[in-house]
């Protein structure tokens, strides 16, 4: 049943983020000075409002996060729901614990992604405020490619540090320690909550590179979808990070010796 639910949860929102993508690309985008194309997720349409306008980013952005994360985020709701079990306060072979170890799993789900929900509402005014700049600003937005670039290699370059180690490891460890978990809604907010923060941070790498290439990009969110999910999967976690991590920082270094002859 958790499988079952957890996949219709995923394609449900695999198809909405698909149908948003295409109905976002047939709209183009704004060509800048130094040849690259604005999104149009960083402008407001006609009479739309400034909180509306962020209401409908932190929802697609949370629905594409449900989309993106869920594969990864499915072996740990399955670590939480055994330690759950294992206090002997529920189980799933009761119809009636097995309810409440349902709704204790979803509390965990809710609080996860309303951490993702938050960092998408601090990304969007960021996110504005500098599309601002580049189109007031045609120096500025010149320069873009290159640290577009940059940015990419120093999101590689965190794939190799020890705060990405430490939150990757956080994310694939058991709860507690492997101690059993108190069966109430309480913890499990708690928990969802923590692996939520600790994803984030494990994640900030992946996540800047899908910004600098575009939310739009189905193909950037499959390779980093991917990315993020062997990561988490992978026996040897930190081997896996590296690597990525030293994919990440060529593709940086392509891009900033591409487009450095822009800024002379």
């Amino acid at each position: 049943m958790f499988f079952s639910v957890s996949a219709l949860i995923f394609a449900a929102s695999a198809t909405v983020t698909i149908v948003w993508c295409a109905s976002m690309s047939s709209m183009g985008g704004m060509t800048m000075p130094g040849g690259w194309t604005m999104s149009m997720m960083w402008m407001r349409m006609p009479g739309q409002t400034w909180p509306g306008a962020a209401a409908s980013f932190v929802g697609m952005w949370s629905v594409m996060m449900v989309a993106m994360m869920l594969p990864s985020l499915v072996p740990m709701l399955m670590r939480y729901r055994q330690a759950v079990v294992a206090t002997g306060a529920t189980s799933a072979t009761s119809a009636t614990n097995a309810l409440r170890l349902g709704f204790l799993t979803v509390l965990v789900g809710i609080a996860y992604f309303l951490v993702w929900a938050l960092f998408g509402a601090v990304v969007y005014p960021l996110g504005m405020a500098l599309a601002d700049v580049e189109m007031r600003q045609p120096e500025v937005s010149r320069a873009v490619p290159f640290a577009a670039g940059a940015a990419i290699l120093i999101a590689g370059l965190l794939q190799f540090t020890a705060w990405k180690g430490r939150y990757l490891e956080r994310c694939r460890q058991t709860p507690a320690g492997g101690r059993a978990l108190p069966a109430d809604a309480a913890t499990a907010w708690r928990h969802g909550l923590r692996l939520g923060l600790h994803c984030c941070y494990s994640c900030a790498g992946p996540m800047v590179i899908l910004l600098v290439l575009g939310m739009m990009d189905l193909r950037a969110m499959a390779v980093v979808t991917s990315a993020i999910t062997l990561e988490r999967f992978a026996p040897s976690a930190e081997r896996v990070a590296g690597v990525i991590g030293a994919v990440i920082v060529a593709a940086g270094l392509f891009l900033m010796i591409q487009n450095l002859a822009d800024l002379i």
